[in-house]
């Protein structure tokens, strides 16, 4: 019998029934901070893109901004697997924890977790641990499913890697090992962050546009050093390095930002906002 992983967020991150989360994921494509129009497959598409960032926050927050990920990411092609990397915002499980068995569902089904390619991963790193307590609570990879199930259906499996530990020289090493996993794979990585929290709308965006510029330029030196100066605190940052280094291993050469907002954006609340970003990155 397979082992399900019960959506945590459900019902508050995002609409808890089929029907209203259907309608709650075309209304982010079709808002104005979104692509303002529903994706669709190019199923012969030239599948460049290696890599997303995408935020994590409820869909009525962040959801526009990650829309703009997802519709660029349909007209890429058909993706196999995905790789899904989103820090552990609870202090539960170990330090890098990937799920090896079972499935995951949401209000739009199942999603099966690819077990070779996460064995593959376990066995490339020395780091990662095989750990379901830390994937129990954590809401940052969970969020990005139901955009996948409204694309592509049940036609793809994935695989969750939740980050406790996101010093560079771990973040790096998990980088490797998806690297060599993945190579010459029809994959996707996607690393799960908010930008800035819950500073004022104008300060916020002047730290995002410095870290998100250490991200375009493929630079996860400059990106943790932007961060230390700069007391930026995305939450994500370490899934998004273990991205970028994997992502230059397999022929990434540009990175581009597709969206940014902050919540304030959405709410009309400046006073204190978090950032969203998506990004892609491509061969």
């Amino acid at each position: 019998m397979t082992r399900i992983r019960y959506p945590r967020v459900a019902g508050s991150f995002y609409a808890g029934s089929k029907e209203a989360l259907v309608r709650q994921i075309e209304g982010c494509f079709n808002h104005k901070f979104g692509p303002r129009g529903l994706p669709k497959i190019e199923r012969k598409g030239p599948r460049k893109i290696a890599g997303l960032i995408c935020p994590h926050a409820g869909y009525m927050f962040s959801g526009p901004v990650a829309s703009n990920a997802y519709y660029r990411l349909a007209s890429d092609g058909l993706p196999e697997i995905f790789v899904i990397l989103g820090p552990n915002h609870y202090g539960v499980g170990s330090g890098v924890a990937v799920m090896e068995g079972g499935a995951w569902r949401t209000p739009l089904g199942d999603v099966d977790i690819d077990t070779d390619t996460a064995r593959g991963i376990v066995e490339r790193s020395g780091i990662i641990d095989i750990d379901e307590s830390a994937h129990t609570r954590e809401h940052s990879i969970e969020v990005q499913l139901p955009f996948l199930q409204y694309i592509y259906g049940s036609s793809f499996k994935f695989v969750p890697v939740c980050f406790l530990m996101q010093d560079l020289d771990t973040c790096r090493e998990v980088g490797d090992a998806l690297a060599e996993t993945l190579a010459g794979r029809n994959a996707v990585m996607i690393a799960s962050t908010d930008m800035t929290h819950y500073e004022p709308h104008r300060r916020a965006t002047e730290k995002d546009e410095k870290a998100i510029h250490a991200m375009l330029k493929l630079d996860e030196e400059l990106l943790y050093s932007v961060l230390r100066t700069h007391n930026i605190s995305a939450c994500g940052y370490g899934p998004v390095t273990a991205l970028i280094t994997a992502a230059k291993k397999m022929g990434v050469k540009k990175a581009e930002l597709l969206s940014y907002k902050t919540s304030g954006d959405i709410t009309g609340d400046r006073s204190g906002v978090v950032g969203y970003a998506a990004l892609a990155f491509e061969k």
